[in-house]
């Protein structure tokens, strides 16, 4: 093959993710030329409306996905966060790369760190996951939308519009914007959301000559971690859209992984944790899900959406 094509947003940070896998595929293959597709997503034209809001799954993939469908795109590049748990028909993810820091990072207008905000200071997220966490450890904050790119993000931010804002980390440091961040978030404070950190290469099953060029991407112990919190949320039937968030570790061949789910105010809050090997990760991810359901998870999720019961009822 002399020429790839490689789907991706048009974000700045997305053409980051898709010229950096470029540059790595042209490294190994010499004589190799790959091509940026770039895409408008559902979810990146609708800017003035909260995620939460828009629902459906696949916001910022379908359209890329309909391109790899169409052959005008041989792979696509995702932030894992954003990549539903289900794939269309002939699609696969062939490849998960290692993790940047998955942790989610604060950027304060005064400097403060998170707990040193003011009673009812104002932050900015998008995610349903923070808010409902941070609600619960600071129930005085006000959390208000924020929508856009990174750089407008911040950039809301320096302008005084928050208090303060939360990212996640890696995308950040992906920019070489690292010094703007205040603080990082513990797993403890703020448990990640599915994938964060970690990009994933989608592709044709039946594309064996494309599916054999992304193979070296794979990174075992981030493929590993990412795909039992992947399980949990498909057995948790969520979105990104929905205030579910884990986080999984690899220590040899022994999993560790961290779920939660937690109501939209972050009054009711579902924590737990489960090891096992590590190439049960899939099993461990369900088995951890169905833990949460039902130490309270179900009551939360089914005032949200229809979900089946955990299987002990």
């Amino acid at each position: 093959m002399a020429k790839i094509t490689v789907a991706t947003r048009g974000s700045m940070l997305a053409l980051w993710q898709a010229n950096w896998v470029k540059s790595e595929l042209e490294s190994k293959y010499e004589g190799l030329e790959v091509e940026l597709l770039k895409i408008k997503t559902t979810g990146d034209k609708i800017t003035d409306v909260p995620l939460a809001q828009v629902g459906g799954k696949g916001l910022f993939t379908k359209e890329i996905e309909e391109a790899l469908l169409a052959g005008e795109a041989q792979l696509a590049v995702h932030s894992m966060k954003d990549v539903p748990t289900y794939f269309p028909e002939g699609l696969h993810l062939h490849a998960i790369t290692k993790r940047e820091d998955a942790r989610d990072a604060v950027f304060s207008h005064s400097g403060k760190r998170l707990l040193e905000l003011p009673q009812g200071a104002k932050i900015g997220t998008s995610s349903l996951r923070r808010k409902a966490q941070i609600l619960n450890i600071r129930p005085d904050f006000e959390i208000a939308d924020l929508r856009g790119n990174l750089d407008t993000r911040l950039r809301k931010l320096e302008e005084g519009q928050y208090d303060a804002i939360i990212l996640a980390g890696a995308g950040v440091r992906r920019l070489g914007w690292e010094a703007k961040i205040t603080e990082y978030l513990s797993p403890e404070v703020s448990l990640p959301a599915i994938g964060q950190g970690a990009l994933g290469i989608e592709t044709n099953i039946d594309d064996v000559e494309t599916n054999k060029l992304v193979e070296f991407f794979n990174h075992h112990a981030t493929s590993v971690a990412v795909r039992a919190e992947r399980a949990l949320l498909a057995r948790l039937e969520g979105g990104c859209q929905v205030p579910i968030a884990a986080y999984g570790t690899v220590d040899g061949e022994k999993l560790t992984l961290v779920g939660l789910v937690a109501s939209v105010d972050g009054k009711r809050t579902v924590k737990n944790s489960i090891s096992g090997p590590s190439d049960k990760c899939e099993e461990l991810g369900v088995e951890l899900a169905e833990t949460l359901l039902g130490a309270g998870a179900y009551d939360i999720l089914k005032e949200l959406y229809d979900i089946s019961p955990p299987e002990n009822e």
